[in-house]
């Protein structure tokens, strides 16, 4: 009975209302644009300050102002789109988007920048977690919900790769700015589309939207997100600086917590937490982004400063790890039916440990097929491992509960970031810099300074000049490259933990056999809106007014075996 009605409900939704593959790439573009951002910005630094001359602390801003005010809001947003309208939180955010773009692009002062970039931080955070509980509400089905963010995540880490190639094209043909300036005309084409394609769709709406609970998850983020970003920048973690965000922002989240379980109706569902697969899937996604912004970051710099390639020829060298990528989110559905969330998760972390491992033979000289091999091991583990994560978490959690569910996912992807940044680069600068001690010739001062990185060491080695400064460039070189070699052999270790975390995710991914009614079977045919939708309240054709109610259909589980379980599925 209930696989009839399952049956029925695909034939509604092929008959009529926008078509859900369609909103998906109007989701999956939006994405590219947040993600794109996150990091085009990084190779435009150079031009940036030879235009503005910021300060050093401005230029700090300019660069952490959009990642810093994104990750605090995630969770604000995220939960009022459940509220008031995923889609009309959506299309605000496009508008801020595009008219920070603007006001990036035509800056011609540091903090008209740096303003622009909060307000680009502020319009990311409303597009990234409406994006993906937009797509939950969808994709109710769980098959064609894993495709949907197979291609969501293979999406994320093309925009997140391409962005330092784009970025160096413009900044080589064109001004900095430019890197804003393409987001405009992507904006004003998606936000008319998007009002007319994407559907609306709510929460659980009952209650009053807790503000200040939303304000203390943000301040919390916030001090977090600071303290590892000055972490990793190379202050002491006990300095009042980074000591003084960890701990306040540690505290306002565990204030925060139980406020959540005291209320009557939460921002967040904090019982989530205690299904071992949603906070095994958050675990996840946090390690797996703290290897890959961290193992990115120090590649940029071995691929720059050791082997001397321009910014543009950098970003055509990590294409392959996008590549890779793109394959792993286009086949992460089928391999996710046929081996399940625990094996494809854990083997995820093994390939790409493995392919951290094979980047420890990079030394003094280009071997671009050991770096073309490993780029592509490492980028199809690493979406192999946040596919299945970001699946399984969003999985877990109800419809109802979409947006806070998308906001954790979210808020981790960036908390793992900005830890992988601090973690191994605090690993990287504490075994580059004994290297640098005792190089003959070279004053204690001057070894201080070259001690900070890579960088500085050069320019300090063509200040002192001779043999001097000949046995510093080549000393710093010897060092990086020995540091690399330990912070990638701490990555790798990192990275079996996740796969030892990945035993706790479920064994085989279960699918209702009566799924969720598609949204096309209640969207307007005007504009393809949903109504509101809750928990307590299904959509259900039968409870329309003057139809008579049919009997309700206790959902059974259909659980996909893993190949060679031996198992049926039943």
């Amino acid at each position: 009975m209930s696989r009839t009605i399952t049956a029925r409900a695909r034939e509604r939704a092929a008959d009529g209302g926008t078509n859900r593959w369609v909103v998906l790439v109007v989701l999956c573009v939006s994405l590219l644009l947040v993600a794109l951002d996150a990091t085009i910005l990084h190779v435009a630094v150079p031009s940036l300050t030879e235009d503005l001359r910021p300060s050093s602390t401005a230029l700090l801003w300019i660069v952490d102002a959009y990642p810093l005010i994104c990750a605090s809001l995630l969770i604000l947003f995220g939960t009022l789109g459940d509220r008031v309208g995923r889609r009309r939180v959506l299309l605000l955010g496009y508008a801020l988007f595009g008219v920070a773009s603007a006001i990036a692009a035509l800056a011609t002062e540091p903090g008209v920048l740096i303003a622009a970039r909060a307000l680009l931080g502020v319009g990311g955070a409303m597009i990234m977690p409406a994006t993906l509980s937009i797509l939950r509400t969808v994709f109710p089905d769980r098959r064609e919900r894993a495709t949907a963010i197979g291609i969501w995540t293979a999406v994320a880490a093309v925009g997140a790769a391409t962005g330092p190639v784009l970025g160096g094209f413009l900044v080589e043909h064109y001004w900095w700015g430019s890197v804003f300036l393409i987001n405009i005309p992507l904006m004003a084409l998606i936000l008319p589309l998007g009002r007319r394609l994407l559907p609306e769709s709510r929460g659980d709406s009952d209650g009053p939207w807790d503000v200040l609970g939303a304000l203390m998850a943000a301040a919390g983020v916030l001090g977090c997100v600071l303290g590892v970003k000055r972490a990793g920048a190379g202050e002491p973690l006990l300095a009042l600086p980074t000591a003084g965000p960890l701990l306040v922002g540690a505290a306002l989240l565990v204030l925060f917590v139980r406020r959540q379980k005291r209320r009557p109706h939460p921002l967040i569902d904090m019982r989530l937490f205690s299904r071992a697969a949603f906070t095994t899937s958050v675990g996840c996604i946090v390690i797996g982004m703290l290897a890959l912004v961290g193992l990115e970051l120090i590649a940029v710099q071995y691929l720059q400063l050791v082997l001397g390639l321009s910014p543009l020829e950098t970003g055509l060298r990590l294409l392959p790890l996008t590549f890779a990528a793109m394959a792993a989110g286009a086949t992460g559905s089928y391999t996710l039916r046929r081996i399940g969330p625990r094996r494809m998760v854990g083997w995820g972390f093994v390939l790409t440990a493995a392919a951290v491992l094979l980047l420890t033979f990079m030394g003094q000289h280009d071997r671009p097929l050991l770096l073309t091999v490993g780029f592509v091991l490492l980028g199809f583990g690493l979406q192999t491992t946040l596919f299945s994560a970001y699946e399984s978490m969003l999985s877990e959690a109800p419809q109802r509960s979409a947006g806070g569910a998308a906001a954790i996912g979210e808020t981790s992807y960036q908390l793992g970031a900005g830890m992988g940044i601090a973690l191994l680069g605090s690993v990287m600068n504490a075994a580059y810099a004994p290297g640098l001690a005792s190089v003959p010739g070279v004053p204690a001062e001057a070894s201080s300074a070259a001690s900070n990185s890579l960088g500085e060491a050069y320019k300090v080695a063509d200040q002192l000049g001779g043999t001097a400064g000949t046995a510093l460039h080549q000393a710093a070189r010897h060092a990086f490259v020995d540091g690399l070699h330990i912070t990638l052999c701490v990555s790798a270790v990192l990275l079996l933990v996740g796969a030892l975390m990945a035993r706790r995710l479920p064994r085989v991914m279960e699918c209702p056999a009566e799924a969720e009614e598609p949204y096309e079977a209640y969207a307007s045919p005007e504009v393809g809106e949903l109504p509101a939708v809750d928990g307590a309240h299904a959509a259900n054709p039968s409870d329309a007014p003057g139809k008579p109610a049919e009997p309700r259909v206790p959902a059974t589980r259909e659980a996909i075996e893993p190949a060679g379980s031996g198992r049926p599925a039943h």
